[in-house]
């Protein structure tokens, strides 16, 4: 999605990508494959561009340093992906700058958690979180009673006191490098209740005016402090006293902003380009009230994909399915996503339900 806004655009773009079938291969300029962690291989692709930008947190960053410092344009910065790829670094961070966000405990390892709680035995229920490598939904265990100490993990982490939230928010923010920022509309999300992934997206929230604008504020000095040049979505909890806190964030185009192609004035891949690129940023103006809908691979099935439903789904005024190109399904793997629209709140979730019980991505037979 990043590359097809960037060929609007003329843009030359070239991808290092670990899969060989990676779908944005057919797409780009020219298509390499390596490790993203890997040192040489970051470092000597970088070497053919005038700028880098990122899709994943997961890269090399010593490599985008040594790059940054030789002269290349690289974006989000590499110091801003140090921090956020270590959610104790990311935590440590929302503390320091003064953003609101839930009580933690650093951990460096299994044993340190029964320790840390020995003298706060009401610090839980809690999460312990996987300081890094953690990713949707990996990397974190529910720590409810002295019973769940062995499910901690047995490396640097941090425990997090669990939040009592209304609703799961989201903000984007982009900010170029003359330091314009510019955010779009607060989103809600659903997770889904036992992978911890979207499952539903709803734009706008369904949140008073003041809460939006709480949302909106500490979503923009959250970028601010990070100082980033790019993407960066903030995930954010509504707590039931009517709070606004930062759950985590993440540098780069987000699930939380798929919707924004069809629903407004300005796709947040658009908007990353132009933050990246040092351009006006556009406008973030919802056009219509949207819904999204991650299409996840369904339980039981893997193998080549097989879409199910399309036809229905294709039927439906106002429904827009983006295919991802990934040949091979899983459970509960990322395949896709459908945006639905329309004006009227309530016709949106309704058609947002049906879209999900109609469209299924099966393994082929």
């Amino acid at each position: 999605m990043l590359l097809q806004a960037g060929i609007d655009w003329n843009l030359t773009v070239h991808i290092l990508d670990p899969d060989a079938e990676a779908p944005c291969r057919h797409l780009a300029t020219s298509f390499t494959q390596g490790s993203l962690t890997d040192y040489d291989t970051v470092y000597q692709f970088g070497q053919q561009l005038d700028l880098l930008t990122i899709e994943i947190e997961r890269v090399n960053v010593d490599a985008l340093e040594a790059l940054e410092r030789e002269g290349k344009r690289v974006f989000p910065q590499p110091s801003v992906i140090r921090i956020i790829q270590d959610k104790r670094a990311q935590k440590q961070f929302y503390r320091d700058h003064n953003l609101p966000t839930a009580d933690f405990i650093l951990t460096e390892n299994r044993t340190d958690v029964p320790r840390a709680l020995a003298d706060q035995p009401d610090f839980l229920p809690a999460f312990h979180k996987l300081g890094r490598d953690g990713y949707d939904g990996r990397g974190v265990q529910r720590i409810a009673t002295p019973d769940d100490f062995e499910k901690a993990f047995d490396a640097p982490g941090v425990l997090e006191k669990a939040v009592d939230f209304e609703k799961e928010l989201a903000v984007i923010v982009a900010r170029n490098e003359q330091g314009q920022t510019a955010t779009f509309p607060t989103v809600e999300m659903v997770f889904h209740p036992e992978q911890n992934l979207v499952e539903y997206l709803f734009a706008p929230a369904a949140i008073s005016a003041a809460i939006d604008q709480q949302a909106q504020d500490v979503a923009r000095k959250t970028a601010e402090a990070f100082g980033i040049v790019g993407l960066l979505a903030v995930e954010l909890f509504l707590t039931k006293t009517g709070q606004v806190i930062v759950n985590e964030v993440a540098p780069r185009p987000h699930n939380s902003g798929h919707h924004t192609i069809r629903a407004n004035v300005t796709s947040q891949f658009e908007q990353h380009w132009r933050a990246i690129l040092n351009l006006p940023l556009g406008d973030t103006t919802a056009l219509t009230p949207a819904a999204m809908i991650n299409l996840l691979g369904e339980p039981g099935h893997s193998g080549p994909a097989r879409y199910e439903g399309m036809e229905t789904l294709l039927a439906m005024p106002g429904v827009f399915p983006f295919l991802y190109g990934k040949k091979i399904t899983r459970p509960f793997r990322k395949m896709g996503h459908i945006t639905v629209i329309s004006p009227d709140v309530d016709a949106l979730k309704a058609k947002a339900a049906s879209v999900k019980e109609n469209i299924k991505v099966k393994s082929q037979e």
